[in-house]
């Protein structure tokens, strides 16, 4: 089914005015030409026309969804990037009713993020490779330090991507990311990944045969930017072995950045803007994590903890 031109002013806006990633922008516009295919029952005589949207439609999606297997998780997810569209053409004036404001959302087990250990990330970091010798291999030294940069900085994995070299000054250790929705943030580091990008941009220098560092601080051996999957790997291949999480992602490592800043000392508001986050509730769920640890400790550790009141 060809896109309706209203969806696709939609993505637009989101792209242009409202500084959505592609891989955002991208996620919404399937979203929603599932949504219209389904409206019009994936006939392309069938025109969408969103005005004519009841909620019991958006029920009868549900269900279908449902009936198809697909999580609630994700189902909200899709409810939201239409109810999303609606509010578009609500602000516009072209639609004076949401369709999905009176769908109640579905529950949602609450998931601790999944984090490596504070002991398992000391383990990761022994093993990864120190200052590299002139002639040793360039990616060794560079995935150590993508693997180091990610734990330290909380950073996530497109903004890891996208950092620019002029962006991490080791002079007043700190670097600028950018953020979702083109929002900047600065991070300070300390003095191991100092001594770390130090390294990485003398080795950088060596393999690309030029003093002017690239526009991208971290680069393949041809100098062309990293890509997603890239990242993933060199992450998954440095935990493994030394970690029992249940994902080992890029991701996880941010969630340990903030597991152990929270379980050090930090403050709630501190990791809140070390991490990007719009909202405090969001940092919130990493004081869970500690609590869970906390209560773990306690287990083990007192004697009266594990004792079986029932004798």
């Amino acid at each position: 089914m060809h896109t309706p031109q209203i969806i696709d002013t939609f993505i637009s806006y989101l792209r242009y005015e409202q500084g959505r990633s592609e891989l955002t922008t991208g996620v919404y516009s399937r979203e929603l030409k599932a949504f219209a295919g389904f409206i019009t029952g994936d006939n392309p005589a069938n025109r969408f026309d969103p005005l004519s949207v009841t909620t019991d439609d958006v029920r009868l999606w549900i269900d279908h969804l449902s009936r198809q297997g697909i999580s609630r998780r994700t189902v909200r997810k899709k409810l939201s990037a239409v109810s999303s569209f609606y509010r578009f053409l609500i602000h516009r004036r072209e639609a004076t009713f949401n369709p999905v404001d009176d769908i109640a959302p579905a529950r949602l087990e609450k998931k601790l993020p999944v984090y490596v250990r504070q002991d398992e990330m000391q383990e990761v970091i022994e093993s990864l490779p120190a200052e590299a010798a002139p002639h040793s291999a360039f990616e060794k030294q560079r995935n150590a330090l993508i693997v180091l940069m990610l734990y330290s900085t909380g950073m996530r994995r497109a903004e890891l991507i996208s950092l620019k070299d002029a962006a991490v000054d080791t002079a007043r250790s700190e670097l600028k990311v950018l953020g979702k929705r083109n929002k900047e943030r600065i991070i300070p580091f300390g003095e191991e990944l100092h001594q770390a990008i130090e390294s990485y941009r003398r080795a950088r220098s060596r393999c690309l045969g030029s003093q002017t560092p690239p526009e991208d601080f971290f680069v393949r051996p041809d100098g062309t930017p990293l890509y997603p999957m890239l990242v993933q790997r060199v992450v998954k291949e440095a935990l493994t072995g030394h970690s029992n999480a249940a994902r080992l992602s890029p991701h996880t490592l941010r969630h340990s950045f903030a597991t152990d800043m929270l379980n050090n000392g930090a403050e709630l508001t501190a990791v809140q803007q070390l991490m990007g986050h719009a909202s405090l509730a969001t940092t919130q769920m990493y004081t869970h994590i500690t609590f869970r640890e906390l209560l773990k400790n306690y287990r083990l550790a007192h004697p009266r903890a594990a004792r079986n009141t029932n004798n």
